[in-house]
């Protein structure tokens, strides 16, 4: 997306396949940026910030969020109307959250479903107001589409936020500079992915995974505080950075888990990996407690109400609370063939998919195509590392 609003050829590699990045680069496409893609690799002809041309029909943002906020952020910017649709879940997503700062910099806002939701029409203008923008919520996707926007206001765009959140974008834009030069980037692995990889080695005994140079941006590494907190350490070797962002590989081995309280900023900084660490902590010694992660609720699905549901489903003790769960855990516990119902929320299907592989034949299954949005890979790559998944 910052890479169509450079002047000129941006290279990018290790690029996800993944459905929320083809929604993006398809609405891009609309909006008149040409995109050549192979594999994991694109190059992206940058049109600078007054290039993006008028769609002709409706931007369909499929159910990634990140992609109808901070593409509301750059059309904020665009002297003319857009229609934003996505699915079923995502048009029962929060938007009002995105549009609120954006309406105060000067987006028209024509058209929302109930509750501020999706579908969206919007009309943009040139140029927008500077904000100081005071955020109510420590969110990635709010503070990128102000940051997107403050590209074409007049003064300085700032936005403060309660507590840390991922700073991916303010990292591109210093990398890219004021004037947005292009630049070849170089997408790093993405850890909420590669974090899946690693619970799996955890579950299976005798497991050992090895990932390649993973994301380690320290706004997005609290999952590994988490396992640490549960006893486990996950080894960083040949770290190094390119265009603003740290990687490293990955290594960790099947190991012992005990109970732990998640809660605070480390919730925060573990959000879309909690219905991973619920699905460890069942099989970690003693009682794991995830509190202070009512966002969860505005997900793709449901992610307390969910997870809770596809962990009892195994056998597994576990209460529900409006902002966590509380986990039983008891790595001697003998597993029931579950029920996953993971529609339209990929991470779920993933977190069924791990728990299958340690359960009795049997598990049944609602939307486990839902892995495709982030992670098309994510079956084969299990299978290639030689778990047996009838999924």
């Amino acid at each position: 997306m910052i890479g169509a609003l450079c002047d000129g050829l941006v290279e990018v590699s290790g690029l996800g396949t993944g459905h929320d990045n083809l929604a993006t680069e398809r609405i891009l496409g609309q909006l008149g940026v040409r995109i050549e893609r192979s594999g994991t690799q694109a190059r992206v002809h940058g049109v600078g910030l007054h290039g993006l041309q008028e769609p002709r029909g409706e931007l369909d943002c499929g159910n990634s969020g990140t992609t109808m906020r901070l593409m509301l952020g750059v059309l904020a910017g665009q002297p003319f109307q857009t229609r934003l649709v996505g699915d079923q879940s995502l048009s029962g997503r929060p938007m009002g959250r995105v549009l609120d700062p954006l309406s105060q910099m000067g987006l028209e806002i024509l058209e929302t479903g109930p509750r501020q939701r999706a579908p969206l029409v919007v009309r943009g203008r040139r140029p927008l107001d500077a904000m100081t923008y005071e955020s109510p919520i420590a969110s990635a996707q709010v503070k990128s589409a102000v940051l997107l926007a403050g590209l074409y206001s007049q003064g300085a765009t700032r936005v403060n936020e309660p507590g840390q959140s991922r700073d991916h974008t303010e990292r591109m834009l210093a990398y890219l500079g004021p004037e947005l030069q292009a630049r070849p980037i170089e997408v790093p692995g993405d850890l909420s992915s590669a974090a899946f990889l690693l619970g799996a080695a955890l579950l299976v005994p005798g497991s050992e995974v090895r990932i390649e140079a993973v994301g380690t941006n320290p706004t997005r590494t609290g999952f590994l505080d988490v396992l640490a907190a549960m006893g486990v350490t996950v080894e960083r070797e040949g770290e190094r950075t390119a265009n603003g962002e740290p990687r490293a590989d990955l290594v960790v081995s099947h190991g012992a888990l005990t109970g732990a309280e998640i809660g605070g900023d480390l919730a925060l900084r573990s959000l879309d990996e909690l219905p991973l660490v619920a699905t460890l902590a069942s099989q970690a010694r003693g009682v794991t407690v995830i509190a202070d992660a009512e966002e969860l609720r505005v997900k793709e699905s449901d992610r307390i109400a969910r997870t809770c549901a596809m962990l009892e489903s195994f056998g597994v003790p576990i209460q529900e609370r409006p902002d966590g769960m509380v986990i039983e855990g008891d790595p001697d516990r003998r597993l029931r063939p579950g029920h996953v119902d993971a529609r339209g929320d990929h991470r779920i299907a993933m977190c069924g998919a791990l728990l299958s592989m340690i359960a009795p034949e049997g598990t049944s299954w609602e939307g486990a195509e839902s892995v495709t949005s982030s992670f098309p890979g994510f079956v084969d790559t299990l299978r290639a590392l030689g778990a047996e998944l009838a999924l």
